[in-house]
Parts: structure tokens; sequence; C-alpha cells
């Protein structure tokens, strides 16, 4: 990771309905995020992300560089009209979990284990 500078963890749950999440999915195929999403994800400092389902529970993993700015991300997509369209989208399949913030979305998971602290 060498201008990596963390490791973000988030979850959120999709909506429990088999259909809804194979359309989910379908959304998120290589080649079916829109490119001007797939855009604003790289200009925002994210490295890589990658997102996991068991159920309908996702967890996404970001590595992101030391240009990311989660605050200035999301005004960067409030203003961008494809992302709005993305989010307004993605909101139909997604709910979030019950222990969320008012208007927070992905949760950020917190660390318990690590295995290079272990020695």
């Amino acid at each position: 990771m060498d201008q990596l500078t963390k490791r973000h963890v988030l979850l959120l749950d999709l909506v429990d309905e088999p259909e809804s999440i194979a359309r989910y999915e379908a959304w998120h195929a290589a080649g079916a995020v829109p490119k001007p999403v797939v855009a604003s994800i790289r200009a925002a400092g994210i490295a890589a992300m990658q997102i996991f389902r068991s159920g309908n529970r996702l967890v996404m993993v970001m590595d992101v560089t030391a240009a990311f700015d989660p605050t200035a991300k999301a005004h960067a997509d409030a203003a961008d009209l494809d992302v709005v369209a993305w989010e307004t989208l993605m909101d139909g399949f997604q709910q979030r979990l019950p222990w969320a913030a008012a208007g927070e979305k992905w949760v950020q998971a917190g660390l318990i284990f690590d295995l290079a602290a272990q020695g």
C-alpha cells in the first residue's frame, strides 16, 4: 500500500427480496456502473473499492490515498447529477442499518482484531 493511507470498511443492508438483490448485483457487475460514477470515486482518492454480500448484508472495503476527504467527496457527490441519479437509484435497493445515525447510509465498521498486532 505505497500511497494508501487508510482502509475503510462500511456496512449497509439491502432490501431482503431475492429479485431486488439480483437487480442490485446486476447494477454492480463489471461495466454496469455508470462511467461518471466510477470516475467520481477515483477522483476522490479512492484507490480500490470492493463490495461483498452475505444474505442481504453488504460490506464495502475502500483503500484510500492521503487525498481522500469524505466531506469533500460528499459535497462533490451532491453537486454531480450523475452521482445523485445513481444514489437515488441505489436507495431503492438499500435499507439503513438499525443503528445508523440519521442521514447515515453506509456505516463505518470498527476494527476489533488485527493479526499484525498480535505479535
